[in-house]
């Protein structure tokens, strides 16, 4: 089992592979555990053509194999309009606006938790210093130029 930080890089990855590529309504979906569910997370989004389609599954194939991750099940490349791309602990679903609307996986796993990109991309917030650190460490001095 992967630890859950590199999980989420990876899954991060595979969302701005898919940004990159300009791809539509991009959305992750978490889980729940009891769900039954075979994966962790679904990265979905949408393309308008089937060349965009295939150039989202492309982009996310190459981010990913760069981080040494292969896709262990794909589907639907040359029809492209369901792409599903399968890593084990997340699947990339590459859809055109009309399948995407005709499965509807978000109304399917309405029990997951829809995580938006904006919320994953955010840099963690650094952590406050512990009041023993702050009130050891000596006040920033001002310093002044001289003139000439």
């Amino acid at each position: 089992m992967k630890k859950k930080n590199d999980l989420q890089h990876q899954v991060i990855e595979a969302l701005l592979a898919c940004q990159d590529k300009q791809a539509d309504d991009v959305a992750v979906l978490e889980l729940e555990k009891d769900s039954g569910a075979f994966t962790d997370y679904f990265v979905m989004c949408s393309g308008t053509n089937p060349r965009q389609i295939q150039a989202i599954a492309d982009a996310v194939d190459e981010r990913l194999e760069a981080l040494g991750l292969r896709v262990t099940h794909s589907e639907g490349y040359k029809q492209a309009d369901w792409v599903l791309l399968d890593y084990v602990d997340f699947v990339v679903h590459i859809f055109s606006e009309k399948a995407r609307q005709f499965y509807d996986l978000e109304r399917l796993w309405k029990s997951a938790k829809r995580l938006e990109p904006a919320d994953l991309l955010a840099k963690p917030k650094p952590r406050a210093l512990s009041a023993k650190a702050t009130s050891a460490s000596p006040a920033p001095r001002k310093t002044r130029k001289k003139k000439a």
